[in-house]
């Protein structure tokens, strides 16, 4: 008699892109405005969790061997990888059946938690605190809201989050993004914020551009390329961006001669054939 569970080694025959993944892993029902369809996490989240996760297996069976001198094989789903991108949800379902809710920006947690429009574009305000909120209300003049019954405390917050994001649109709206920085930066109110950055505004950041994070390097025929630089900085052995991927088959001859041995007429042959 069968279950209506789905065999679990079929799942490994289906062909797959990044929205799959995000969808068979219950990410895109996190996602999303209430009232409108689930919403795929902008980037390719799911192939590149998927690519992290792979590589941190590859240097933990690295150390592995280097202790047992045994190599081992690694197996890393997409579904696997973006499942555990689900916070505490799925714990919490099993504990009391509780699904989480779509949200938007907001969180499930936290008041005000959100993307705001001031004058000249958007900006996220985070305040996952008494204190934070305290702050918050002192630096928009409206001190007296962090003693408000209605906001005391995240609970009270929660089933007022609607007041308080009005409240606080209201404000940031009067106001230019630089001038809400400004207010709530660190030099001001100390409360978490930051612009929505575009992509141009980001590619000569002076932060990333300190960190080596915009890397421009040449190409054979499209000039130079810019590229993200390399996410981790070592003391000892940093990484580098030297060159982009290869053409197809840019290194073929190289592979077959200086590491299988194979002559150059033996290269030609195999060419002639069409095995490469």
């Amino acid at each position: 008699m069968r279950s209506g569970r789905p065999r679990i080694f079929a799942e490994r025959d289906r062909p797959s892109y990044d929205i799959i993944t995000q969808a068979a892993s219950g990410f895109m029902s996190l996602t999303g405005f209430p009232g409108h369809p689930p919403t795929r996490g902008g980037g390719s989240l799911g192939d590149y969790v998927q690519g992290l996760f792979g590589a941190i297996a590859v240097l933990g069976a690295l150390v592995a061997r280097d202790r047992t001198g045994r190599g081992q094989a690694i197996d890393v789903s997409s579904q696997d990888a973006m499942f555990s991108l689900l916070d505490q949800w799925p714990s919490l379902f099993a504990a009391s059946g509780r699904l989480p809710r779509q949200v938007g920006n907001r969180h499930l947690a936290a008041v005000p938690y959100d993307a705001y429009q001031a004058r000249d574009g958007w900006l996220v305000i985070a305040v996952a605190s008494n204190k934070l909120f305290r702050q918050l209300c002192a630096a928009i003049g409206r001190p007296e809201l962090g003693d408000d019954p209605r906001f005391r405390g995240v609970v009270s917050r929660l089933e007022h989050g609607d007041e308080i994001n009005a409240i606080v649109s209201a404000w940031v709206g009067e106001h230019s993004v630089e001038e809400v920085l400004e207010i709530l930066g660190p030099d001001g109110a100390g409360v978490p914020c930051a612009p929505v950055y575009t992509v141009d505004q980001l590619v000569d950041h002076p932060q990333l551009v300190a960190r080596g994070m915009i890397e421009r390097v040449p190409h054979p025929k499209l000039g130079e390329m810019l590229v993200p630089g390399v996410v981790i900085k070592m003391s000892e052995t940093p990484g580098a961006i030297r060159t982009l991927g290869p053409e197809l088959g840019q290194h073929t001859d190289d592979v077959l001669t200086e590491l299988l041995g194979l002559s150059g007429d033996e290269i030609a042959r195999l060419r002639a054939e069409q095995v490469i």
